[in-house]
């Protein structure tokens, strides 16, 4: 995201959006790709709620909190662009406030990956998640990219 010290997330977090909407989709593309039709939207603040759940020492990618959301909710998978920026937004709210945190660090993308799109990008992701005892491997040669070391272990399940 552009221009964080200029947004408010928190009230983005609270904003609905016309959310929580489930769309069926139709093109096959998609519906071969996700395994469905059934199309859940979840609004911001639920994507928050799920990540203040992981406690210490453990981890969740993002698509299990998707596949959780879309379970929960009736649907085939949850739309993962608007998936992404929420939980980018709760990541970012968190930091705004001074209580109610939100342990955004223990989200993951997929495969244990770090997002360096969270507040102070990877180095102060790699910095939290080693003082809650996880390791963190660096993957490439020019562009590197950084990982929890066996984060299937430390996967929390909602």
């Amino acid at each position: 995201m552009a221009n964080e010290d200029q947004k408010d997330f928190n009230a983005m977090l609270k904003e609905d959006k016309d959310m929580p909407k489930m769309q069926i989709v139709t093109d096959e593309a998609t519906i071969k790709r996700y395994g469905g039709t059934k199309m859940y939207f979840a609004p911001p603040r639920d994507y928050d709620a799920l990540m203040k759940k992981i406690p210490y020492g453990k981890i969740i990618t993002t698509g299990a909190i998707r596949e959780y959301l879309a379970k929960q909710n009736d649907g085939d998978f949850t739309e993962p662009i608007t998936a992404g920026i929420f939980i980018s937004i709760a990541a970012w709210a968190s930091e705004q406030r001074d209580t109610d945190l939100t342990p955004y660090w223990r989200t993951l993308k997929n495969k244990g990956e770090i997002n360096p799109k969270y507040p102070g990008g990877v180095e102060a992701q790699i910095e939290k998640l080693e003082a809650e005892g996880h390791t963190i491997i660096r993957r490439g040669r020019k562009n590197f990219r950084y990982y929890v070391e066996n984060y299937e272990e430390t996967m929390y399940e909602l």
